[in-house]
């Protein structure tokens, strides 16, 4: 089901983006195109204007030519009328009426006009040239006022409807812009609400979604956390347990093993006395069985110590550490140096407890592991807690990846006396244990 869901909401949200990207590109085309036809239509009806403004100075030109010609008359004027009359005709054939819909109808209907008016003041101005120069001087004035004039006059109005036609296609192309953003417009608003609706929708989904993991997340968390507090409670059990066995086998060895191996010695004395006179065989192996229960008491006593030393209740901690600290320098190769400050004589059970275990934890690690030749032990009591620090001049260790099962039991005892344990170490540079306790 989570994972049904999780493909739904991806697949949705893949969803809305292609619809933003789809109607942002859409929309971005779009006006793209449409800046280009709104450029095109005005180079086009600036092109227009011009050939129009060029045309209208032509005709004009050929007008002032021709009344030059008729005051003048020269085979040079004559020679630019004809270059004028061509390049007039190639205006009227040259110039662009392309337009969209009805408005181009009109406009080649305009041109045609003005280019057939044009045609007759042509006609009309030859008519006149071909006169004879004394009637030509003398009908030239009544034959401009009368024929030719009209003309012009007629040429400049279709001169300003094809201007009005040119202006009107760039309103048709405003329009046509103005109706197509208006329909972008109504895209944009149709593809951002679908795309609204949908992210409230999603949102509402991921809400939904996600309060359901943080619950379930809660509901782990609480379970962690309870099965965490039952391990805790657990462990201190345990050590609690494991110290009373420990306390109880050292009594028990120490009691019961120790005074019975005692008895047997004190008896294996009374008979080597009886048997004063006895055979060399029987008194040898008298002694040797006295040797081996000589050598029993002092393993048991060992053991008992081992487990629990029997000053750490009767002396307190500093005298155990230091008889701890001469039993490792007796039994090794290591230095071991003992040093106490302001350590109260009573300290809690389970403080000194905890802090000779770790003494006893680091110190059997440095004999073990590190082949170091001294070791230090200080401890010192101030403000309310009591700090503990064990230093090797051993080859280290890495303690992100050495991590056994000693290290673990002395975080352990820490974390359940609500302290604080630090172990420092790098390959070469030796060890320490650093502890911090609550008195």
């Amino acid at each position: 089901m989570r994972s049904r869901l999780r493909w739904v909401l991806t697949l949705a949200f893949a969803g809305l983006l292609g619809i933003t990207l789809g109607s942002g590109l859409a929309a971005l085309g779009t006006l793209n195109r449409m800046h280009a036809s709104e450029q095109a239509a005005r180079r086009l009806v600036a092109e227009r204007s011009q050939m129009l403004t060029g045309l209208c100075l032509s005709i004009q030109i050929y007008d002032q030519t021709a009344d030059r010609y008729l005051e003048a008359p020269s085979p040079d004027l004559l020679g630019e009328l004809a270059r004028l009359e061509a390049a007039i005709d190639s205006s009227f054939h040259g110039f662009p009426v392309a337009m969209p819909g009805p408005a181009e109808a009109e406009m080649r209907g305009a041109l045609a006009a003005m280019e057939d008016s044009f045609g007759r003041q042509k006609t009309a101005f030859e008519a006149l040239f071909a006169l004879p120069e004394g009637e030509r001087r003398r009908e030239a004035p009544v034959w401009i006022v009368e024929r030719i004039s009209p003309i012009e006059v007629d040429i400049w109005q279709r001169a300003d409807a094809l201007q009005a036609y040119n202006r009107r296609q760039l309103e048709l192309t405003d329009q046509d812009l103005v109706a197509e953003f208006a329909q972008l417009q109504s895209s944009l608003a149709h593809s951002l609400t679908l795309a609204l609706a949908s992210g409230l929708i999603l949102i509402a989904a991921s809400m939904f979604y996600i309060l359901r993991l943080e619950r379930q997340t809660e509901a782990r968390y609480q379970e962690l956390a309870r099965s965490r507090g039952e391990l805790e409670r657990l462990s201190a059990r345990l050590v609690d347990a494991q110290e009373a066995e420990r306390r109880k086998l050292s009594r028990e060895l120490h009691d019961e093993v120790g005074q019975t191996l005692g008895v047997l010695l004190m008896d294996f004395g009374r008979l080597a006395g009886a048997l004063g006179d006895a055979p060399a065989e029987i008194t040898e192996r008298i002694a040797n069985m006295k040797s081996l229960a000589e050598r029993s008491v002092e393993t048991v006593r060992n053991m008992a110590l081992l487990l629990r030393p029997s000053m750490l209740d009767d002396l307190g901690l500093i005298p155990a550490l230091e008889w701890q600290g001469r039993e490792v320098s007796r039994s090794s190769r290591i230095e071991v140096e003992v040093e106490a400050e302001g350590v109260s004589e009573n300290l809690p059970d389970e403080t000194g407890i905890c802090l000779y275990r770790l003494v006893q934890e680091a110190l059997h690690n440095a004999v073990r592991h590190s082949e170091a030749r001294n070791a230090r032990v200080r401890i010192e009591q101030s403000g309310g807690r009591i700090r503990l620090r064990v230093t090797d001049d051993g080859r280290g260790f890495d303690p992100s990846r050495t991590r056994g099962l000693g290290i673990l039991g002395m975080e352990e005892r820490v974390r359940r006396l609500g302290g604080k344990l630090r172990i420092q170490s790098e390959p070469g540079k030796g060890a320490t244990v650093e502890a911090e306790l609550p008195v």
